[in-house]
């Protein structure tokens, strides 16, 4: 029986990332940038107002707000100044503008400064006259104001090699002008479903049929981890059949995931129908469940290809273990495991000696003391490791180490998070 640490160590080597491409920005949300992108231009590009106001000189309103003077009509009164507003700059205006001495212009937020003007007076510190305005409170040389270059200058690398495209990376490469970027694209998988006993959902199945689960479940999980995901749905055991269309996703996937037996004549039986194409051994992995798996590297590519149990719980939790870090691997994530933390059992958890448990839990936190509690969704070792709405409710896996054969409420275990829900 092999560990879990030694097939994962096969299967993570056999990892190739697809060549980058170049697309639109609006694509390229969730997948790692592959270029360094540099501003050919300073952002902002021009000065402009960083509020609804007027434009000014600083130094005509440098009075304005303080004490006057007893050597004033009216000692002790805040200084009131007022200046002619000589027009108006809305954002995008392109009409060039030049401020006098002693005069204001008003500015929407955006608006480009006219020349000569080094701060903007807000709205809500004057009178918001029209063709003369009241200011009651001075403003220093730039305030207000988005000098060009103040977020980005020209030469500046906007988006770096190996960064996540997220919404604010998005909005950047906008920014500077960038309609399209080079980043490392989602790997192609293929999902199929073998099983003379299955039926797609739009059937009825008849005596002895089940719906084909697995294809479904594992092209959602697929997708859920990055995946540019092709589901075949159900194939034939026949040898020819099964050899034609696994060789015709070879050639389309950097992944293969095939769903159905892995015990068995019914196994060899596929294992035999694919050894043109290559090696797929099936071999016992220290886990439960899933622990009879199926893994090679098939076509002229050495395509990576999985047959997992038809046991949907079994399927997916084989691909939450070796399959879903290949795809993040292959997008070139720093970190393509799950995030772990230690937790609190609240009531007793049973596990098989010799194999590393994945159970499906119920994470919590203690809200008087902060610490993560989990407690196990349905009975561990008593055959109900096929109930898949168990594992819908679970939102981690437990993991139980191989030595360990029960644990006790209270004790301390490693939990993986799954993807939050809602």
């Amino acid at each position: 029986m092999r560990s879990v640490e030694e097939q994962l160590s096969r299967v993570t080597a056999s990892a190739v990332a697809p060549r980058p491409v170049r697309v639109a920005i609006s694509e390229a949300q969730g997948l790692l940038c592959a270029e360094e992108v540099v501003a050919s231009e300073p952002l902002p590009s021009f000065d402009q107002a960083a509020i609804d106001g007027y434009a000014v000189r600083s130094v005509d309103v440098i009075d304005a707000g303080e004490i006057a003077g007893d050597d004033t009509e009216a000692p002790g009164e805040r200084i009131v100044l007022v200046l002619p507003v000589v027009g108006e700059i809305s954002a995008g205006d392109r009409t060039p503008t030049r401020l006098q001495p002693h005069q204001a212009v008003r500015v929407e937020t955006g608006a480009p400064l006219p020349t000569l003007a080094d701060a903007v007076v807000p709205l809500r510190w004057t009178d918001g006259g029209v063709s003369k305005v009241r200011v009651g409170h001075g403003v220093s040389s730039g305030d207000y104001v988005r000098r060009a270059g103040d977020d980005v200058q020209a030469g500046d690398v906007a988006v770096r090699t190996g960064t996540v495209i997220g919404p604010a990376q998005v909005g950047l490469l906008a920014a500077v002008g960038r309609g399209r970027v080079l980043v490392h694209p989602r790997p192609r998988l293929s999902v199929i479903s073998v099983g003379a006993e299955l039926v797609d959902i739009d059937r009825t199945p008849g005596q002895g049929q089940v719906y084909d689960v697995n294809s479904y479940a594992l092209a959602a999980a697929a997708r859920d981890a990055g995946a540019d995901v092709h589901r075949v749905g159900i194939v034939d055991r026949e040898a020819a059949s099964l050899r034609e269309v696994v060789e015709g996703q070879l050639i389309r996937s950097e992944i293969v995931v095939i769903s159905g037996p892995v015990g068995g004549a019914a196994s060899q039986a596929i294992v035999d129908a694919l050894a043109d194409l290559g090696e797929l051994s099936i071999d016992r992995i220290a886990m439960h469940p899933g622990s009879v798996q199926g893994f090679g590297r098939l076509g002229r590519d050495e395509v990576p290809t999985f047959l997992v149990p038809a046991n949907p719980v079994s399927a997916l939790v084989a691909f939450e273990v070796m399959i879903r870090p290949l795809i993040r691997i292959a997008l070139g994530k720093r970190q393509p495991m799950r995030r772990i933390v230690r937790a609190r059992t609240v009531g007793p958890i049973v596990s098989v000696k010799g194999r590393r448990g994945y159970l499906r839990g119920q994470l919590m936190r203690d809200e008087q003391t902060g610490d993560y509690l989990v407690q196990v969704l349905g009975e561990s070792e008593t055959g109900s490791s096929h109930l898949l709405a168990g594992l819908a409710e679970a939102n981690c896996l437990v993991l139980v180490d191989p030595e360990d054969e029960e644990l006790r409420t209270g004790d301390e275990v490693d939990v993986a998070f799954l993807a939050l829900r809602g």
